[in-house]
Formats: structure tokens, sequence, C-alpha cells
């Protein structure tokens, strides 16, 4: 079965860090960059999935659509 899943990933300091929406528990994958994040993520995904089965994907919690917005705010 194929399935999309959104991937959110994020350039910190020391590299790239990715993480699938919607799906319960913890998946975390990193990279020196946005492809090898993606790439560790992926296979993260893959074992998460191996390991607990299908019953960690939520379809009612797997986004359509994911949108990143950035907005500036004054801290008091």
């Amino acid at each position: 079965m194929h399935l999309p899943i959104k991937i959110v990933i994020s350039k910190e300091h020391d590299g790239y860090v990715g993480y699938p929406m919607g799906i319960e528990g913890v998946v975390v994958g990193e990279g020196d960059t946005y492809e090898q994040a993606l790439a560790d993520t992926t296979s993260a995904l893959l074992f998460h999935l191996k390991t607990f089965g299908s019953k960690v994907l939520n379809k009612s919690r797997l986004p359509k659509e994911a949108f990143i917005a950035e907005t500036e705010v004054t801290i008091p």
C-alpha cells in the first residue's frame, strides 16, 4: 500500500532534522543536508512501521496539506 506522508524538515545550527506528520510515536531523522535528512527520516519511518505495524498510521491524523508560515512577535 502506498500512502503519502508529509515530512517536516527544519534547518538547525548543526544540520537538518526531519519528522513525519500524523504518525503515532516518535520518528525523527537527521542529516547534514536536506536530502540526507529526508532519506534518514524515510528510513526511520519504515523501521517504525516494520516494528509497530500499520496501527501507527492513524489516517484521520494524516494531514492532506501542510504549510509552514512565519510571523514576528514582540517579546515583552
